[in-house]
């Protein structure tokens, strides 16, 4: 609907109309389909993927990482990054390399963390996201509603821990992390 709306609006500017975009359209999908719509032969659907990565970068995009926007969550844009890198080959062969390379940037946040280097611990704290995200996408898990779901289960057994103070007289600020704790551990098996 919007896209008739806005070529209405071109075509009174004399700038397009509803046939320049039907045809660019159709032409796109023919150029980015040459195993569908010519006489390309691929092996599967990595080398479809690999080819209109490929198509893509010769219509005029500098990087394969061109179209990921940087406002994106910075979850999802890790998510997507490492999957648009994988499309080409840029990819870990198995997921025990990638819960490795988590293993490997925990140790290095580690060792940041020793030397107290405020900006050497941010680094190596994102690096070791990232590599939580790659292993995430390796395992099939979206990182993002991975974590929304861990955000909302911890509301819920927080918010449980208020309503049993609250029921014993007390606010959170008169309570203690025993305490709490009892009331986290209850919340487990009944929220």
């Amino acid at each position: 609907l919007h896209v008739v709306f806005h070529t209405e609006i071109a075509e009174q500017d004399d700038r397009f109309n509803i046939d320049d975009v039907i045809n660019s359209i159709s032409e796109k999908l023919i150029r980015r389909h040459p195993h569908v719509f010519g006489e390309r032969a691929v092996s599967g659907a990595a080398e479809v993927t690999r080819n209109w990565e490929h198509i893509k970068l010769s219509e005029g995009r500098k990087s394969l990482l061109e179209g990921i926007p940087k406002h994106l969550p910075a979850l999802i844009r890790a998510y997507r990054l490492q999957e648009k890198a994988s499309k080409v080959g840029f990819d870990w062969d198995n997921k025990h390399d990638v819960l490795r390379k988590v293993q490997e940037e925990l140790h290095e946040l580690e060792v940041a963390k020793d030397k107290s280097n405020f900006e050497e611990i941010e680094n190596e704290f994102g690096d070791l996201l990232f590599a939580i995200v790659n292993y995430a996408r390796f395992i099939g898990i979206n990182p993002e509603d991975s974590l929304r779901k861990t955000n909302d289960k911890f509301k819920r057994r927080f918010n449980y821990i208020e309503k049993k103070l609250e029921e014993n007289g007390k606010n959170i600020t008169q309570s203690n992390l025993q305490e709490m704790d009892k009331y986290w551990e209850e919340s487990k098996n009944r929220v």
